[in-house]
């Protein structure tokens, strides 16, 4: 495996779930991580007091706006200097069926989960094309290739990411490894 000490990640999604297993796989490889979370604050003090040692940094922020994603990358560089790895984890589900389903509820999963990724992926871009490194991991679901019943505004947004992974990596194929899609299997983490 490749060295990893030094390097640091920022993982949106970051205090629970899949995030929180991200974050812990990136700590015992020695990368400084910064966890993204939206309203538990408790949550993400008892992450940050846990894992002290480790230099770990806690970020509050909506990612569904683009101005909370600017702040919370800005946030990273100036604690950190450096941002080597973005993970794109944070999701939320409002499931109902197209008939019950609100143009919020569609609106707020869209903006959340796939919107998100593509702030917070704009906001790094340039300082990971100036260092002439970084790696940006968006977390999908199979969800967004099969569909799911009651879950149109989830299956988009998941199917989005592959899209906008694709057409992020696009510029530097075939040499494109840093810019990367991940389907997970449903499970019960808790959405955020």
């Amino acid at each position: 495996m490749a060295d990893m000490n030094g390097q640091v990640a920022l993982v949106t999604g970051g205090i629970r779930g899949i995030g929180l297993a991200i974050c812990e796989r990136l700590m015992n490889r020695g990368v400084k991580v910064a966890a993204g979370y939206a309203s538990n604050a408790d949550a993400a003090q008892q992450f940050a007091d846990k894992y002290a040692d480790h230099g770990v940094s806690i970020h509050r922020g909506n990612i569904g706006r683009d101005q909370d994603c600017e702040r919370v990358i800005g946030e990273v560089l100036d604690r950190y200097g450096q941002l080597d790895i973005l993970v794109n984890n944070a999701g939320i589900t409002i499931d109902k069926t197209m008939r019950k389903m609100t143009p919020d509820e569609w609106d707020h999963v869209i903006r959340v989960n796939l919107s998100g990724a593509f702030y917070l992926s704009r906001a790094i871009l340039q300082h990971m094309l100036d260092r002439g490194y970084g790696r940006i991991i968006n977390i999908s679901s199979v969800i967004g290739e099969a569909g799911g019943f009651g879950q149109a505004n989830y299956a988009a947004a998941k199917s989005g990411m592959f899209g906008l992974t694709m057409s992020l990596a696009w510029p530097w194929r075939p040499r494109a490894r840093g810019s990367r899609s991940i389907r997970s299997r449903r499970d019960s983490s808790p959405r955020i």
